[in-house]
């Protein structure tokens, strides 16, 4: 027979205790939240048609194809996929830009299902042009000029109908994004809105305290309307910076719309099969036709 300490049984179940409460705390206290959103009949999520009504909102779906291209930045060749319905007719033009795990198959089903909602669709492969492995921990500051050029890029195909272009990302390329759409001034002359999935709101390269506890200030110039995504199990250090900048850019009377979805954590939009969740599904097809309308919207 094996004798167990008891000091080391007690401390386990204080341990086990402990983190259950905790998670009880979080429940009860996103439950308050959404209960008390669920009173709004003005939050974000309402739909007054389906409520009154019993009426969906149909989406717009396209065949697509994928066409292999590449465009130069000065000496550099940067790869690409050109997605978009598959037919002869214009469509608004969004460049999507991958985050650090770079341009895989999975981020491309992504880039597939945006297409499909009526959109021509530029996934530059900004990774593969410097021959940077994929997850790099530092970030490549060149690498946001690539973009810079990948959205004169997208504007000069024959069959962008939109005169100008969304920004569309994850991740780090949220960060990139950003830094195009602001330091580049892209905000000012080609670019009409920006949308995110969970990005990374701080400069990579930034000391740690700086990621958790601060937020890039390129966020509280961003004016061209923003839509950022996360989930409610979003990792904290991220979570942290991307709403404390969205409260400050909403106290600046900055246009951007957070949507926190419950049940979810970071990947949910491309998280593979094997640990695919119903409500990773849930979450990205209402996020996908949020991203449609809102694109739509203002590229008219």
């Amino acid at each position: 027979m094996i004798l167990q300490n008891p000091l080391l049984f007690n401390l386990e179940q204080y341990l086990v205790m402990k983190k259950l409460l905790f998670s009880l705390l979080l429940f009860f206290l996103f439950s308050f939240v959404n209960a008390e959103d669920a009173l709004n009949p003005n939050s974000q999520w309402w739909d007054q048609d389906w409520w009154e009504e019993g009426k969906l909102t149909a989406a717009q779906n396209y065949n697509v194809k994928i066409i292999q291209t590449s465009y130069s930045n000065g000496d550099i060749e940067v790869p690409s996929l050109i997605i978009r319905p598959n037919d002869n007719k214009k469509y608004p033009g969004v460049l999507f830009q991958h985050g650090r795990r770079g341009l895989d198959d999975l981020v491309i089903r992504h880039a597939k299902r945006l297409a499909a909602r009526g959109f021509v669709v530029l996934a530059p492969d900004i990774y593969s042009a410097h021959f940077i492995e994929k997850f790099p921990i530092e970030h490549d500051y060149a690498i946001e000029d690539d973009l810079d050029k990948g959205i004169d890029y997208l504007l000069s195909l024959p069959e962008v109908g939109s005169k100008k272009i969304c920004l569309y990302s994850h991740t780090r390329g949220g960060y990139m994004a950003l830094k195009v759409a602001v330091t580049k001034g892209r905000q000012d002359n080609a670019v009409a809105c920006y949308v995110s999935y969970y990005p990374h709101m701080q400069d990579p390269n930034a000391p740690e305290p700086m990621q958790v506890y601060r937020y890039a200030p390129e966020a509280d110039k961003l004016v061209i309307p923003a839509l950022i995504f996360i989930g409610d199990e979003e990792q904290y250090q991220r979570r942290r910076s991307i709403e404390m900048a969205v409260k400050s850019m909403k106290e600046n009377n900055l246009p951007v719309t957070l949507f926190i979805y419950p049940g979810v954590g970071r990947g949910f939009d491309f998280r593979p099969e094997h640990v695919r969740t119903f409500a990773d599904d849930l979450a990205s097809k209402d996020a996908i036709q949020r991203a449609a309308s809102f694109m739509r919207t203002h590229l008219n």
